[in-house]
């Protein structure tokens, strides 16, 4: 054989060994939840969809990602569409892009750090929080990426003050817990919270906000309408136990979704789901996920029968459509394949618990680009994540592709 045909065959054979393997999203523990055993899903992803806004390109002081197919993925930590078919995930060092539902991808970004959320406003306009790459910004702060070219560059714009919900209401503005940015995340304030407050406020724009109070035996919704000034109780309910954490998403300036997680125990985890579409004047339970393991879920009488049971023995990501639709995981630590998703499509007044379980024993991430179209990724620490794909809703799902073994599983 001669000499040249050798190197031809080892160059393919190299190639081959490094490509990526080809062809299920508020990753962490939430906020109030230290020294509770909560599933590893429990931190809901939610997409918002709002108005684009020009492109900037930021400040490029991060290394823009060079497209390559012979890079590793590894385990996905975050996951976001710009809509049905396009769409980035990310990982320990990485953010790569779909065009075709996940069929394919291409490394956009590869640096330090780990992606804990990604957010897009549009196909192009797009962010991402990393932990571990932020030298000189204050504990609990995020670095904040950004990509205005769909992920051609991504350029670090400043750093995130903690680690709430990161959405874009448009090019400049966005919010986070209860910071606040108009300069794209070069700099952040405050808003002002209520005492007694359990986990993050939620923002939907610059005057509305939602947070979660307790005191003593009893939690309490309550909401803003000038930028948190002042605080309005807007339901209370006598709990059992304190809360472990709490998550709240919104579709609307008068829209919530409020999820109030419980106590934990015998790898179980109880919670409830609660849903306004009026301002916070009546609330629907939407779910009430008692357990034998973690007593009642929060808020809701032993005996009362309002409410759905989703499935699993804990909660999974929660994901806001719109007002009338969300979708929201399950996890079961003690099931062979751990994680569901069930949803509702009139504002919580019934619950659908899908029929398909899929693998991963570091829970699921979930984005949906509208009610029948979404993506779902289980995720381990040892194998790799799959993403599964559905186009009727969650009745079925697909698999797409599965990504590397995550790097400490190599």
């Amino acid at each position: 054989m001669s000499m040249l045909r050798k190197m031809k065959l080892t160059l393919v054979a190299s190639a081959l060994f490094i490509g990526i393997t080809g062809c299920r999203g508020s990753a962490g523990t939430p906020q109030g939840t230290e020294g509770r055993t909560l599933p590893p899903s429990a931190v809901p992803s939610n997409q918002e969809s709002p108005s684009p806004a020009p492109a900037d390109a930021g400040t490029p002081n991060a290394p823009s990602a060079k497209p390559t197919a012979a890079a590793h993925t590894g385990k996905v930590t975050a996951v976001r569409l710009a809509d049905a078919k396009s769409g980035w995930t990310g990982g320990e060092g990485w953010i790569a892009r779909t065009d075709d539902a996940g069929k394919t991808w291409s490394m956009q970004y590869q640096g330090a750090g780990t992606v804990r959320q990604l957010f897009a406003l549009n196909g192009q306009d797009a962010w991402a929080t990393l932990d571990g790459s932020n030298e000189g910004s204050e504990a609990g702060s995020y670095s904040l990426l950004n990509t205005a070219d769909g992920g051609k560059h991504w350029a670090k714009t400043g750093a995130v003050p903690n680690q709430g919900f990161l959405h874009f209401v448009s090019k400049s503005e966005a919010y986070s817990a209860n910071a606040k940015t108009t300069d794209g995340g070069k700099t952040w304030s405050s808003l002002p919270v209520p005492e007694r407050m359990v986990g993050d406020a939620y923002f939907h724009d610059a005057k509305n906000g939602w947070a979660v109070t307790q005191d003593k035996e009893k939690a309490s919704i309550v909401r803003t309408t000038d930028g948190g000034k002042a605080w309005t109780t807007v339901m209370s309910r006598p709990i059992a136990d304190p809360l472990a954490g709490t998550v709240i998403r919104s579709a609307g300036a008068n829209d919530a979704w409020v999820e109030w997680i419980g106590g934990s125990g015998m790898t179980q985890t109880s919670y409830s789901l609660f849903h306004s579409s009026d301002g916070g004047k009546q609330w629907q339970t939407v779910l009430a996920n008692s357990t034998a393991g973690a007593g009642p879920a929060p808020g809701i009488a032993i005996d009362d029968k309002q409410g759905a049971k989703n499935a699993g023995s804990g909660p999974g990501p929660l994901y806001v459509v719109n007002p009338s639709a969300a979708f929201m995981g399950g996890y079961c630590g003690a099931c062979d394949l751990p994680n569901t998703v069930g949803k509702t499509t009139d504002g919580g007044k019934t619950w659908i618990n899908g029929a398909q379980s899929i693998e991963g024993y570091a829970g699921a991430l979930l984005a949906m680009a509208d009610d029948k179209q979404g993506w779902w990724i289980g995720t381990d620490n040892t194998a790799p994540s799959v993403m599964y794909t559905t186009s009727d809703g969650g009745a079925h799902w697909s698999k797409a592709h599965t990504f590397d073994k995550p790097k400490s599983a190599s």
